[in-house]
């Protein structure tokens, strides 16, 4: 992103307004973003997906790494960006939730979860020293009111999609989504949609490499793991 000479001192701090209405370090932060890995969100007829692919390395530990996160029982994140950033915010969204409930006795639902996000996520675009979190979510849940799948960046700004993708590959996957998401698809069909286009963002399709979390209506949070994974492929 190339910023004019005039506007070089206005990415100095989070605090001030370029004079076109700009804030330099929200869009950096944003930046950050579309360097992760493709995650993908999809809701089908009964249920929602989140998938990635795990951090790979050749002496890391398997799963040492999250980029997909349970939140509570029905609601989960995915993750790009800066994942430190991603563990502070799901750390501070699941006590939230756990809150809730001993408070109210019941399950925090979806909306209300992600403002939470949200709301932490623009308090860190208000006040000199600090910097916005370099990280955007993907969260899925299911409640009393439905299945949602809601984005939430580095602004604090949340979204609502039926199917989404965010990181590096996020403009492939966001086109092939729009051709070949329906609304009455089960969850064979989004899990093959999802494996298909991080083959194709992130050319990798072997099951040990693949990352995806189902979360079902009435159901809870569930990875898939590679055997099943493996028959999904066939």
């Amino acid at each position: 992103m190339e910023i004019m000479p005039e506007y070089m001192g206005y990415d100095r701090t989070i605090a001030v307004f370029s004079p076109d209405g700009r804030l330099f370090q929200v869009e950096y932060a944003k930046e950050a973003v579309k360097r992760g890995t493709t995650c993908i969100g999809i809701v089908f007829k009964d249920g929602a997906l989140l998938a990635t692919v795990k951090p790979q390395g050749g002496l890391i530990v398997n799963n040492s790494a999250e980029k997909i996160f349970q939140v509570d029982e029905h609601i989960g994140a995915v993750a790009a960006g800066l994942l430190a950033d991603a563990r502070i915010i799901v750390n501070q969204a699941r006590v939230r939730a756990q809150v809730h409930k001993i408070t109210y006795e019941e399950s925090i639902d979806v909306w209300t979860l992600a403002r939470v996000i949200g709301d932490r996520l623009q308090l860190s675009t208000l006040y000199a020293g600090l910097r916005p979190f370099g990280v955007s979510l993907l969260v899925a849940g299911a409640d009393s009111t439905g299945v949602h799948l809601i984005e939430s960046d580095p602004s604090g700004m949340l979204y609502e999609w039926k199917a989404y993708s965010i990181g590096k590959g996020a403009i492939i996957a966001n086109k092939i989504l729009n051709q070949k998401w329906k609304p009455n698809m089960n969850d064979s069909d989004a899990i093959k949609l999802a494996v298909n286009i991080i083959s194709k963002t992130e050319k990798e399709k072997k099951e040990s490499v693949l990352d995806i979390a189902v979360i079902k209506s009435g159901g809870r949070f569930r990875k898939l793991g590679s055997d099943e994974l493996k028959k999904l492929l066939k």
